[in-house]
């Protein structure tokens, strides 16, 4: 379904009642700089929730799709969007990023977590399992990068088999979504990993002093997570750092992890913000003050890092819906500077979408993993400058190789903020225990309940 221009400020879409779960009409609603998502449940009642705010401006953040549809379905539309995942034959993007849950288990116990992670002791999916989602993936998503998750999944000490199990497979990217403790304790295991074929680690990092992960993770963290940093660089595997970011607790520490980020590279290949998203059970539906926009989050970048990374260098989507993430790459000068490297802007002409999700597999396994071992940046005094403060040709080749960042940032939506359009434009998928792939938000969507749709 298109969206529908109501009026010149109104756009129609479909959501879900945050109590009940029922599909419902929804509208985009523009006033002034803002935009809400509104929605009435003819039981429940009337929800509104801010969805973008300020500059960029909504009308100009745009990069339109030619829908690609999954080439095999595995689900029948039956019930309609967003109850028929698999993907449904109605999807209109494939697969960039696969995500396999190989444990529920978890070391932490944060108070924030997508995937409501415990430490029960059950069975793990066994290897048979495993050998299975990532054949479905083969059928399914060919091509696409590999994200193996929980819960925890260092906590398996077989995670090199599984890497290696999936590098048979034939993916060539595959990437672990960890908390980092056993990365810092383990230096054996990370070695195991990186010979078992392991491109990046997906790190949670959410600021750069212990007050933050006390409130977020429960305990300080601060140096384990920097242990890991290191234990990754001694052997090859490239790092992500990924905050998720709560109004109130480490929005004020984004300049900061920006200077982690850089200071870091070129082990750290991309910091990738995620503002958080309400999972789980909430009484009271958030606030807006209690949500962090794109827009927002874009000029808190730029303010906190005194205009160094700026909001006019980030660039809307080619692969998912437009209004679901944004993304720029730098290059780090010696001596700690940063340029932007020109990217492709907001365009009011429709790409495909299968190649908005092929350039976006092949452009992340290539920033986010470590540079090869061979590639070296110049010394920092052997690099010629022209008269203007410009780099040479050489010496911007040689500083290229390594030392890009990548800055980036993902809205996942929850029930209060759910719009079907950027679902059924999801390209980050969950395998589930059947083998249905399942768009990443609705997965872990729950009501205001704690109901959930999907996971088990």
């Amino acid at each position: 379904m298109v969206s529908t221009l109501m009026t010149p400020t109104e756009q129609a879409t479909q959501s879900l009642c945050p109590i009940c779960l029922e599909r419902i009409d929804a509208r985009r609603t523009i006033r002034g700089d803002r935009v809400f998502l509104e929605k009435t449940c003819s039981r429940h009642g009337r929800f509104s929730t801010r969805i973008w705010d300020g500059e960029p401006a909504f009308s100009s953040w745009q990069r339109p799709k030619i829908p690609t549809h999954p080439e095999h379905p595995g689900h029948a539309v039956e019930k309609g969007c967003p109850f028929d995942c698999g993907l449904c034959p109605e999807h209109r993007q494939r697969s960039c990023t696969i995500l396999l849950e190989i444990t529920d288990r978890c070391n932490l116990g944060c108070p924030v977590c997508y995937a409501d992670s415990k430490n029960t002791g059950e069975n793990d999916p066994s290897m048979a399992t495993i050998e299975g989602w990532f054949k479905a993936a083969v059928r399914m998503g060919p091509g696409s990068n590999i994200q193996l998750s929980g819960g925890e999944p260092t906590l398996r000490d077989d995670l090199p088999r599984i890497v290696a199990m999936g590098r048979e497979a034939g993916f060539e990217f595959i990437q672990i979504n960890t908390n980092g403790l056993r990365l810092a304790d383990d230096e054996s295991f990370v070695r195991d990993l990186a010979d078992a074929g392991l491109a990046s680690v997906f790190l949670q990092f959410d600021g750069t002093c212990d007050a933050v992960y006390e409130k977020l993770r429960g305990r300080p963290l601060l140096a384990t997570k920097k242990a890991a940093i290191e234990q990754c660089g001694r052997h090859g595997i490239g790092v992500v750092l990924v905050p998720t970011l709560v109004p109130g607790v480490n929005d004020n520490d984004v300049g900061n992890l920006l200077g982690m980020a850089t200071e870091n590279v070129p082990v750290v290949r991309a910091l990738h913000f995620q503002p958080v998203s309400y999972f789980g059970r909430f009484p009271h539906a958030p606030d807006d003050a209690d949500r962090l926009t794109l827009p927002q989050l874009m000029r808190l970048i730029e303010e906190q890092s005194g205009g160094n990374f700026k909001t006019a260098d980030f660039n809307p989507p080619g692969c998912e819906n437009s209004l679901c993430s944004f993304s720029a790459n730098y290059l780090v000068l010696p001596g700690g500077g940063v340029r932007a490297i020109a990217g492709g802007k907001c365009c009011s002409q429709p790409i495909p979408a299968l190649e908005g999700a092929r350039n976006a597999i092949n452009s992340v396994a290539r920033q986010w993993r470590a540079p090869d071992a061979c590639c070296s940046p110049a010394p920092e005094n052997d690099v010629a400058m022209t008269i203007d403060g410009a780099m040479d040709l050489d010496a911007f080749l040689r500083q290229a190789r390594t030392h890009r960042l990548s800055v980036s940032a993902m809205a996942f939506q929850d029930v209060w903020n759910l719009d079907l359009e950027r679902v059924r434009d999801c390209c980050i998928h969950v395998m589930a225990p059947d083998t249905r792939l399942i768009p990443f938000c609705l997965y872990n969507l729950t009501s205001q309940f704690g109901k959930g749709l999907y996971r088990p």
